[in-house]
């Protein structure tokens, strides 16, 4: 059995597998009132690891001595190529000092670590979000002081571009895809032969904007826009990521009401009165995202195998139907809603134990 770690801001989430068997798949949540108690994200650690363990012992699908890995969700560290590491002691020390950023999901290979002492198992993480396999060109903004970043969906990307290989019948290596990760926020990807070799950076809200990201604005805009607003710098950040956005433009990311207001804007019911606005915005942002899977078919010479399109807002028909019919000459367009981030984790570690992968090592 395989244990699956998957920390957020407010949430823990927890799943075990038996080979592709899912036995156990939790979601606690952590109140406010809980996590203000703690000072920084990592203070958090020994409270998470408590609940988790309280959760474990009350299932009956929990069998410690057949555990024999336990794996979570990486966080904040310096680029790495695409793979499963194992959490070592420069990990850990890494993410303990949050060297590279804080974040909640620096808590993964964290917790992984402790609960796999507690079994005495092994830990490891898989394609944290920091997999960064860009080509040299991509890096390139335009400012010498600046160099493109990837941060992405890595782990849902690399697992969906996978499954839509075996779909077309070919290997990960074998394949140029383009995956579009719609979620709070989004991250569009070109997978050339196995590696991403150029994508947005979707922590800061680099490219299409999304429901709380404000995407790649106009620079001199922008610029002017600091410069003759009194903001401080957090100000400043939100408008960039968790305020931009679907959000900035209707007063909320929740996905399914916007989706009503159109309906019943478009069926003339009693509804919000700016619904065609709902559906404006909506268009722009799949607007937005057909213009960035269309500029990275450049990268390969238009030599597309596949679109394919994954993340929350992937189960949305209005939103996969906006893309599709602005990028349906590229090739075949594959969907796989959800961000599928517990069994691709699980089975990342199944790959490791029956041999099929190598694990890699963490430096610092």
């Amino acid at each position: 059995m395989v244990l699956v770690i998957n920390p957020g801001s407010t949430s823990t989430k927890l799943a075990l597998y038996s080979e592709a068997r899912e036995l156990i798949n939790e979601r606690i949540s952590h109140n406010t009132a809980e996590l203000a108690r703690f000072p920084t994200i990592i203070d958090q650690l020994e409270f998470r690891k408590q609940v988790i363990l309280g959760v474990l012992e009350q299932r009956p699908e929990f069998e410690p001595k057949g555990l024999y890995a336990v794996i979570g969700r990486g966080g904040l560290l310096h680029p790495l190529t695409g793979g499963v590491y194992r959490v070592n002691e420069a990990m850990k020390r890494d993410l303990e000092t949050a060297r590279y950023g804080a974040h909640a999901s620096n808590l993964g290979a964290l917790l992984a670590g402790l609960l796999a002492r507690e079994y005495s198992v092994e830990a490891f993480i898989a394609d944290p979000l920091v997999v960064d396999e860009m080509s040299p060109l991509a890096r390139y903004s335009g400012v010498p002081e600046i160099s493109r970043k990837s941060i992405f969906h890595a782990l849902n990307q690399k697992a969906t571009a996978r499954k839509a290989a075996v779909k077309l019948g070919k290997s990960y290596g074998e394949c140029n895809l383009i995956v579009a990760h719609l979620g709070g926020g989004t991250s569009v990807g070109i997978h050339e032969r196995g590696r991403v070799t150029d994508v947005n950076n979707a922590l800061d809200g680099d490219g299409p904007f999304s429901v709380e990201r404000a995407g790649g604005l106009p620079s001199g805009d922008w610029l002017r826009h600091i410069l003759t607003h009194s903001e401080n710098p957090q100000s400043l950040q939100k408008k960039l990521t968790g305020q931009g956005g679907i959000v900035a433009y209707l007063g909320t990311n929740d996905v399914q009401l916007i989706e009503q207001e159109i309906q019943a804007h478009l069926s003339q019911t009693v509804g919000h009165r700016d619904g065609g606005k709902y559906l404006e915005v909506i268009q722009a942002m799949c607007y937005q995202v057909a213009k960035e899977i269309c500029s990275l078919a450049a990268v390969v010479g238009g030599r597309i195998d596949a679109v394919v399109l994954t993340g929350g807002l992937a189960r949305g028909r209005r939103i996969v139907e906006e893309i599709q019919r602005r990028v349906s000459f590229l090739g075949p367009f594959l969907v796989f809603p959800g961000e599928n981030e517990m069994q691709a984790l699980a089975f990342a570690a199944i790959e490791v134990l029956q041999g099929r992968e190598t694990v890699q090592e963490y430096s610092s």
